[in-house]
């Protein structure tokens, strides 16, 4: 993955000038860079992801030794940046995707540091033709900054012959190899998939450098961002309701379809819901800003989880 043009050139320069003897100091360079602000932004982001934000710390040192390297003309090949991201939904892949951008982008690695999120649909056609030209305009406005496609095991359907996805494939296997300077991919999905995915498409395993597994998160931790959550839009749970909630997570992380943030999220907006129709049904009209913000017990469990042993549908309960 090449630096960008201005990158380059003063590179150039500060090579011509650089001798054996001169010394550059790393904290310095690493706080120019503002990369920094990045990390600690996802670290406000983002509850826990311990092994996530430690390889994207290393991700972001590989790239600022070897931007200090050209500046003393010392030429390796630049490292390959795309990615795979693998793990459960609501696991953060998303979040962490839009910050490596702006990694990127500070360290002149990509021109504008954008992220553009794109599934199988915007990449795929229904018909012969309609496929190239669906992909090349997802690349055209990726260009300069990251392209994420999730669940990216979709694009391969060996067991349907009529099916286009694998010409989408041959297009972003071209530009990955040949536009390493503009454009860094990220592919993402369940592990598994992913794993089976790179099996039947060596091309594309070839072409991923780093690989960075999503673990799930524990009830403590969901607890945790769930305040966040709430925090964001002026709520909070009681003592009680916070109890009642980690009571709903140790239930709830056993059911299925769990989506560890996107689930408390949900669980969230139907506590709120549940909020609003018990102020409504109080014999007592005139509420405080506290009554208005908090989300009591009754709220959470209230919810068919507890009643009934089993998942909240998106649709309530």
């Amino acid at each position: 993955m090449a630096m960008t043009k201005d990158n380059e050139q003063v590179a150039s320069r500060d090579a011509a000038s650089a001798t054996d003897d001169t010394l550059v100091n790393l904290d310095a360079e690493f706080q120019a860079s503002n990369v920094q602000e990045v990390l600690d932004k996802l670290d406000r982001e983002l509850i826990g992801l311990m092994p996530v934000k430690t390889r994207i710390r290393e991700i972001a040192a590989l790239l600022l030794v070897d931007r200090l390297r050209k500046r003393f003309a010392l030429t390796s090949e630049t490292p390959t940046l795309h990615m795979s991201f693998t793990g459960n939904p609501g696991t953060g892949k998303t979040t962490v995707a839009l910050r490596m951008a702006e990694i990127l982008h500070r360290l002149g690695y990509v021109r504008e540091g954008h992220l553009v999120s794109v599934t199988r649909d915007d990449l795929v056609g229904q018909y012969i033709g309609h496929t190239a030209p669906k992909t090349k305009e997802v690349i055209k406005k990726a260009m300069g900054g990251v392209l994420f496609i999730d669940e990216a095991y979709y694009l391969y359907k060996p067991e349907n012959e009529r099916d286009y996805g694998a010409e989408s494939i041959e297009i972003l296997l071209q530009v990955m190899e040949n536009n390493r300077e503009d454009l860094v991919v990220i592919l993402a999905g369940y592990k598994d998939r992913m794993d089976r995915f790179f099996h039947s498409n060596p091309g594309m395993r070839s072409r991923i450098a780093h690989h960075i597994d999503f673990p799930d998160y524990r009830a403590e931790e969901l607890l945790a961002i769930a305040r966040l959550m709430l925090a964001a839009q002026n709520y909070r749970f009681s003592a009680e309701a916070e109890k009642a909630f980690f009571e709903y997570l140790t239930i709830r992380m056993k059911l299925e379809h769990f989506a560890n943030a996107r689930s408390v999220r949900n669980a969230l907006d139907r506590a709120r819901l549940r909020q609003a129709n018990r102020l409504f049904a109080s014999t007592s009209k005139t509420l405080s800003k506290t009554d208005l913000m908090t989300i009591e017990a009754g709220d959470i469990l209230a919810s068919r989880v507890f009643s009934e042993g089993r998942a909240d549908s998106d649709a309530g309960g």
